[in-house]
């Protein structure tokens, strides 16, 4: 399929604006910079004077914070807001000459990923404000699940309905899940009624683990794929593509085309490498290429649903700029949380790597990908640069283009060839073509290695949420995805790609600064677990590590807390924040330095030396009532036994008791509240934070409490360290 259309002038289809507060960012940058550069003077002098452990501890917590706030400043030094106007684009180009677009949806984990709620996804994207002949939806199940596969065959007979009914309807929420669960929906009671049957039908099937004969209503070809699947395993199984829908033949119930649906599982082997998720968006990429080559690629992750059905047309006012095209990778649209509770405890928006940070990237070469709700011209995938957005013909890559049917046999047959375990030995899928290998966090390698080849991407951040979908509610979930970011960030950090290195040199100085933010993101660990239990030690023994009041140092400390805690507080407020959800973010921030940061780094360094640690987890998108029942209310979940609550616990008992320690102390004896201050002021903050924590060890009886061993051994653990502290801070 070639696409032809009318070059518009890119000055009508989108604005470019530079944030108005860049030079003042650019001012405090410079005064911030200098304060550090005497603090971290002041520590070396103290040193000097008097070498010690603790002064070197510290000297090291502060070296970390300087070197992570340096990599922060490119992220402010020109963060930029784009619009776009899809209507103009339509006046110019044209309905029939969009270019076809391709969506590529992954799912891994039937139970940890429900089939319904991927479906619903499925259903938002179909129902796009686009060209339905023009528009193929994939879903990759890698979890080589029957019940999967069922699920979307009961999805593309619902669809003869559904798009119908969202183009009569005019919806701009397009997910049947999301709708139906609103005020409006409700009303609907047909669909609904359609949709619920549906829905009861594929969680039976779920709840049994198979699908029986009485569920389905198929064909003959389809009943023998269920046979098939008699022994298979998640991780031995052959591929199996299934044609669901095919625009050329399947009409809804209006007459109108339906867009192709295929489903697709990939073959597994237990002793061929699968590459996680980055390996099941390369086979798509083939597989794709085969069936439908369309030019545009979109990624979306299985619970992130469509929420404005305009967003391909708010890509491709970029895409097709004829002045961007030729080095145009990918436009990457922020991920939108909703059913969040009111202040956010989690910290689930995730603001400063989805929005501020993308929007500081923007001002340079373009945000990194972030794994789902972006639009990719196809072309940067394989490396192929052109001043049009076209799709691949044969002389551009080894796979053959355009067959006609999808269902022809010499389609499926080269479709499952690609698909298969061996298909990539001896060639560079995965090295310099298709989503990159050698990270858990296959997205941002993926963005980070297409902008050191010279690409460039555009942040798009419409007013309504282009997309929208589940973040993680339950606390352990919370904190094992981001240890698996970390993980991840830290394999690319010591890899040939660092991009202090490879990053400066390949992309620029600003990038590489960005993208190295991210790949030593487990580096915060090191300051924030001195900061943690030091002060609060030499608090209880009266050993001072910080400026008394009236030492001129001492105000030098108040200047740089206080402005990066404002600076941060401003940048949140300003993309929609509030000041009750900033402040969940600090503290979360706070929270995954000591848990998913330092587990991450140890889990990392361990499998680095040759250590077997527990692999990739799927996050889980599955919540029991009561659980879900106490995030509504705002309250905080520690009902399991997690090693990260049993650092939480023990830094919240030490300060604490230190805490109580230096009040008493204070009281009684002059001059050691103006001495110990700034160790009152740091133990006591921390125990403002830890709030949450004390109340689910001591106070509650649900179900959220924190367990009994685990508050125990906390205990133990801060007894244990005050003992260590003895023999640190009065010898």
């Amino acid at each position: 399929m070639t696409t032809l259309f009318t070059k518009p002038k890119p000055s009508t289809l989108h604005t470019l604006t530079v944030d108005p507060l860049a030079p003042y960012n650019r001012v405090h940058s410079l005064l911030y910079s200098l304060g550090i550069l005497a603090l971290l003077y002041h520590h070396c002098t103290t040193f000097l004077a008097s070498p010690s452990l603790l002064s070197l501890l510290l000297l090291l917590a502060d070296l970390v914070l300087a070197f992570m706030w340096g990599l922060v400043q490119p992220f402010r030094w020109r963060s930029v807001c784009r619009r776009e106007f899809p209507d103009r684009l339509m006046d110019m180009v044209g309905r029939k000459n969009l270019p076809a677009l391709d969506v590529f949806i992954c799912t891994a984990d039937p139970h940890k990923e429900p089939p319904m709620s991927v479906v619903s996804t499925a259903l938002s994207v179909m129902a796009f404000d686009y060209p339905t002949d023009r528009l193929s939806v994939y879903v990759s199940d890698d979890g080589g699940s029957e019940v999967t596969l069922f699920a979307f065959m009961e999805a593309a007979m619902f669809a003869r309905y559904w798009l119908p009914f969202c183009r009569e309807n005019g919806l701009q929420e397009r997910s049947p899940e999301v709708y139906f669960s609103s005020s409006i929906g409700e009303k609907s009671d047909k669909m609904k009624m359609m949709y619920q049957a549906m829905k009861e039908k594929v969680e039976s099937a779920l709840q049994r683990g198979y699908v029986s004969g009485n569920d389905l209503i198929a064909t003959v070809e389809e009943l023998a794929i269920f046979k098939k699947w008699k022994g298979f395993t998640r991780r031995d199984h052959p591929s199996i593509i299934q044609v669901l829908l095919e625009s050329g033949k399947d009409t809804d119930i209006m007459g109108d085309v339906l867009p192709n649906l295929i489903y697709l599982s990939r073959e597994k082997n237990i002793n061929s490498p699968h590459h996680f998720k980055a390996g099941a968006l390369n086979t798509l990429v083939r597989v794709s290429s085969i069936m439908t080559n369309a030019p545009v690629v979109l990624t979306l992750d299985c619970d992130m649903y469509s929420n404005d059905p305009q967003s391909p047309l708010r890509a491709l006012c970029y895409l097709l700029d004829p002045a961007m095209a030729s080095n145009l990778a990918y436009v990457q649209f922020p991920q939108h949380f909703e059913g969040l509770n009111k202040d956010d405890i989690y910290g689930g928006e995730v603001k400063r790597l989805f929005r501020i940070n993308s929007r500081g990237m923007d001002g340079f070469s373009g945000p990194n990908y972030v794994g789902s709700n972006c639009f990719f011209s196809r072309r940067a995938l394989h490396g192929i640069r052109s001043s049009t957005l076209a799709p691949l013909d044969s002389h551009d890559s080894s796979e053959p283009r355009g067959w006609g049917s999808l269902r022809l046999d010499s389609v499926m047959k080269r479709a499952h060839e690609v698909a298969s375990c061996n298909y990539e030995v001896g060639r560079k899928w995965g090295s310099t073509i298709g989503f990159r290998y050698g990270s858990l966090v296959e997205d941002y390698h993926t963005g980070y290695r297409l902008q050191c080849e010279g690409w460039r991407s555009i942040f798009c951040d419409p007013e309504r949420p282009a997309f929208a979908g589940d973040a993680p509610k339950n606390l352990n979930d919370v904190l094992g995805q981001v240890k698996r970011w970390c993980i991840g960030l830290l394999e690319v950090a010591i890899s040939k790609h660092n991009p202090l290195t490879f990053g400066i040199r390949n992309a620029s100085l600003p990038m590489g600064l960005c993208y190295a933010h991210y790949a030593y993101w487990g580096s915060w660990c090191i300051p924030l677990t001195i900061y943690a239990f030091l002060p609060p030690l030499a608090l209880t023994y009266q050993k001072r590590l910080f400026p008394e009041i009236f030492d001129p140092w001492f105000y030098l400390y108040v200047y740089l807390f206080l402005a990066a805690y404002i600076t941060d507080l401003v940048d949140f407020l300003r993309t929609k924040g509030t000041i009750h959800r900033w402040w969940n973010d600090q503290r979360i921030w706070m929270v995954r330095g000591l848990t998913s940061h330092l587990f991450g780094t140890i889990q990392f360094a361990l499998n680095h030396v040759g250590i077997s640690t527990p692999g990739f987890n799927v996050t889980s998108k599955v919540m029991e009532e009561e659980q879900s029942e106490r995030y509504d209310k705002g309250m905080f979940d520690f009902g399991i036994a997690s090693p990260f609550f049993v650092v939480l616990g023990t830094a919240a008992i030490v300060n604490l008791s230190s805490f109580v320690i230096g009040i008493a102390r204070a009281a009684r004896i002059e001059g050691v509240f103006n001495e110990m201050f700034l160790h009152l002021f740091l133990s006591g903050f921390i125990i403002v934070n830890c709030l949450p924590i004390y109340e689910a060890m001591f106070l509650r009886k649900d179900g959220g409490k924190m367990p009994g061993n685990v508050t125990l051994i906390s205990i133990l653990m801060a007894g244990f360290l005050h003992l260590i502290g003895y023999f640190m801070f009065t010898n």
